[in-house]
């Protein structure tokens, strides 16, 4: 069993994972709030600021103030539903490189191949499919906001139950996501039944780990203590702690996707080539 698990993280083997991690992490620093903007952005266009306003208004309310989410959330969809289109255009660039960063990080992972150029504006062009539906994924995680955080404020069971809901509504919406990113933004073509089901693996352990950050955000911690007292700082270096871990999972993901067929393959050849015991007669 341990022999068939390291050989579906095969391709991590003699990689630098955390150095990697970090990389990603660095694009995406660059990258997650122009992203959020040109999400809320375009979720606005669709339904309209006041929508979007009301459905993630309780889901504001409901956030743990320790490190000022709730603050930097509020500000967030305000300054992303009251973009203009010039805005929304300069956002575009730093926007793909997350694309670019996750593309780079995946072939480096894999090894070189032949024909493997431009990496970069690969990356970020594969990417953009995804900032296109944006609108339709984060208007189908909104409607769940409403009743996730009602059922957060009302504390006790129904806290575990807005959970629970809470983190199956981010599964879903993330599981295309990792799908596109698995299949499209990283060099080759897995298998659908392997993207498949270990993308959506993996998008249930990415809910799992921004739901964490969330209960992070709860604790009561000065996070400006290791920092001088620039809390703000600390909290920066709180989230890219977060973004880090997160991709170290994604990385996982993305080495299984390609190592899983092979020990599958592999399996099924051994089993075919075992003789076929003979029964007595």
């Amino acid at each position: 069993m341990r022999t068939q698990l390291s050989a579906v993280f095969r391709p991590l083997k003699g990689r630098d994972v955390a150095l990697h991690a970090a990389a990603i992490t660095f694009y995406s620093g660059i990258a997650v709030v122009p992203v959020a903007l040109l999400a809320i952005w375009l979720t606005g266009l669709a339904v309209g600021a006041s929508r979007v306003r009301d459905l993630t208004g309780r889901t504001i309310a409901a956030l743990p103030d320790a490190i000022g989410a709730p603050r930097a959330l509020s500000a967030l969809i305000d300054a992303g539903l009251e973009l203009t289109p010039m805005l929304a255009l300069a956002s575009l660039l730093p926007a793909t490189l997350y694309g670019e960063g996750l593309r780079r990080a995946f072939v480096s992972v894999r090894g070189p191949r032949e024909g493997e150029s431009l990496v970069g504006w690969r990356g970020r062009l594969l990417w953009l499919p995804l900032l296109a539906a944006a609108p339709a994924l984060l208007l189908a995680l909104f409607l769940a906001l409403p009743t996730t955080s009602d059922l957060w404020l009302r504390g006790g069971w129904w806290s575990v139950l807005g959970v629970i809901l809470s983190f199956l509504a981010a599964w879903l919406v993330l599981t295309p996501v990792v799908i596109w990113v698995f299949r499209y933004v990283a060099p080759g073509r897995p298998p659908w039944a392997a993207t498949i089901l270990i993308g959506s693996f993996t998008a249930a352990n990415l809910s799992g780990f921004l739901h964490g950050f969330v209960l992070f955000c709860s604790l009561p911690l000065d996070l400006g203590v290791p920092f001088g007292g620039f809390t703000e700082i600390g909290a920066t270096v709180a989230v890219g702690l977060w973004l880090y871990l997160f991709h170290i999972v994604l990385l996982a993901g993305f080495a299984a996707t390609h190592g899983a067929p092979v020990v599958f393959k592999a399996h099924l050849t051994d089993e075919s080539s075992r003789p076929v015991s003979r029964t007595a007669r």
